[in-house]
């Protein structure tokens, strides 16, 4: 939806135009899933779907709220008022925003929104990243808080994580906060430091087809906080703040002194996976992207095996994509649910598409969503 068509929605709703329309996109994550919140490293790439926001300041304390694609009206809020895990549904994630910037000492006094958004919800694609970053970007610039694209991926993060209560990690706000058209984002979740990889998949005649299995996930269901929980007492027992600090040339030695047979799988894991992200980047930057395919259909076979946060939906993707002659494939996001990735030979993108969508109506499954994930554009300004 155009930008003009959001404003003049924002006018029909509130009675008067916006003070500026901002976009922040969702994301897909390429390599490095559940490491995040153990400060290792991830590569995710924003998609050309966005979520939009017509937004105009207030200072009466009153935010009001509304979404073109959810029934119901606005829904008005008293920012002063604002407490953590109070419900919400939606609106929870922008009111969260206003908490946590205000709780920062930032003077937000409140705000008109009005919300629409292509990101699907539940697909493991950071619909609720997006809705985050859109409204903290907005905030930033109408208040003055000059706050870099950092500081408000952590301060969404604190929105969901105390006021909303999904225990996530930085990643997903990060990728929409500050990536880059044409690349993907190496971060370092430990220090935010981050790297702009270009990522011209076209140009090599490949393409990555994102799979919405259609399986909605819900990552506030408690399996996610159970493999958070997990990972932190890993990294008790060994010794070390963080998973991060358990290296893969120490992972044997490490998993030699875990006797919890879940924690063990938790911990090779993450560790691996952080290895398997430095591989990927070593084989972007030589040029070798076609080689990123194997370590893809690995990091599913963690995913499913050690982490056990797949599904029959998502396993099957990945063996059918695979048998069908794409490169590689793994499950994204969150688990139980959501996304595959598929990296194929351009030429190859329909005959794989379509033995996907084969193979899910063999086994009884709804059709599953199919599109090429283009490098498109962090959050911004319209």
């Amino acid at each position: 939806m155009t930008s003009t068509r959001v404003a003049a929605d924002f006018e029909a709703l509130y009675g008067a135009a916006p003070d500026g329309v901002w976009a922040a996109p969702g994301r897909v994550n390429l390599i490095g899933e559940y490491t995040d919140f153990n400060d290792g490293f991830v590569l995710p790439l924003a998609l050309p779907h966005t979520t939009v926001a017509a937004v105009s300041r207030r200072d009466d304390g009153v935010l009001r709220l509304h979404s073109a694609d959810i029934d119901g009206g606005i829904v008005q809020l008293d920012v002063d008022a604002l407490e953590p895990l109070s419900g919400g549904g939606w609106a929870a994630y922008p009111a969260g925003v206003v908490w946590a910037l205000r709780e920062a000492g930032h003077p937000v006094a409140g705000a008109d929104v009005h919300l629409t958004s292509t990101v699907p919800t539940g697909a493991g694609l950071s619909s609720s990243a997006a809705l985050e970053v859109v409204t903290a970007l907005a905030l930033n610039d109408l208040f003055g808080l000059g706050l870099s694209r950092p500081e408000l991926a952590r301060l969404a993060q604190r929105a969901e994580n105390a006021f909303v209560g999904v225990p996530c990690g930085v990643m997903d706000q990060m990728a929409s906060a500050c990536a880059e058209e044409g690349h993907a984002l190496h971060l370092d979740t430990r220090d935010l430091s981050y790297r702009q990889v270009p990522f011209d998949l076209a140009g090599e005649g490949l393409r990555l087809l994102v799979v919405d299995t259609r399986v909605k996930h819900a990552l506030g269901d408690g399996a996610y906080a159970e493999r958070r929980a997990g990972c932190e007492a890993g990294a008790r027992a060994l010794g070390v703040r963080t998973l991060r600090e358990v290296s893969a040339a120490h992972l044997p030695e490490a998993l030699g002194r875990l006797s919890d047979e879940t924690i063990l799988r938790y911990v090779r894991h993450v560790v691996s996976d952080n290895a398997r992200v430095e591989r990927t980047i070593a084989l972007l930057d030589a040029g070798a992207t076609r080689a990123v395919g194997p370590v893809l259909t690995e990091g599913h076979a963690s995913l499913r095996d050690d982490l056990r946060v797949s599904c029959a939906e998502l396993d099957l993707v990945v063996e059918a994509a695979n048998a069908a002659g794409a490169l590689g494939a793994r499950m994204t996001g969150g688990g139980f649910g959501g996304s595959a990735v598929v990296l194929v030979e351009t030429e190859r993108a329909e005959a794989v598409s379509a033995a996907v969508g084969k193979a899910f109506a063999e086994a009884g499954y709804a059709a599953p969503g199919i599109f090429p994930a283009v490098p498109s554009a962090g959050a911004r300004r319209l």
